[in-house]
């Protein structure tokens, strides 16, 4: 009996896996038109994309370590994150910092996860993609640079 019982839950497993992956895949799906907007009336008033005001410069957050844009003076909570931010994480950190950081400077939440999508979506399209595989950059760009001198 206790094998029919982990049976089906090996069973269930996958499925539940893929509801998971699904919730995820749709809330990544923002759209970065609306994010922008929504960064702009939401976010703008201490962050800009490009300077560091209140809050630090947003270009190029997706993928980047916490605590790290150059000038920038952040609490020693948001400098102890460690890892990436990744658009899971600044879902997770839109959704309240100071749970995800005790002592971050911020404390704005976005309690909506559309909006919460549409800003990240947007901060994803303003940051670089990760780099590719070097031989493959390497090789377009002679490329492209080969069939301009002709």
């Amino acid at each position: 009996m206790a094998t029919t019982r982990i049976h089906r839950l090996v069973l269930a497993f996958p499925a539940g896996l893929a509801v998971v992956a699904g919730a995820l895949a749709a809330q990544a799906a923002g759209d970065p038109v609306a994010g922008k907007a929504q960064y702009e009336g939401t976010c703008g008033g201490c962050h800009s994309v490009d300077a560091n005001r209140i809050g630090p410069m947003h270009r190029g957050v997706v993928g980047r370590r916490p605590g790290s844009v150059a000038g920038y003076d952040y609490s020693p909570a948001v400098r102890r994150l460690g890892g990436l931010w990744t658009t899971a994480r600044l879902d997770q950190w839109l959704q309240g910092p100071q749970a995800l950081a005790p002592g971050a400077k911020m404390y704005l939440s976005v309690a909506d996860p559309a909006k919460r999508a549409d800003i990240i979506a947007y901060l994803a399209s303003v940051s670089p993609p990760a780099e590719p595989v070097r031989g493959a950059r390497h090789q377009r760009a002679r490329t492209v640079d080969a069939g301009a001198k002709r």
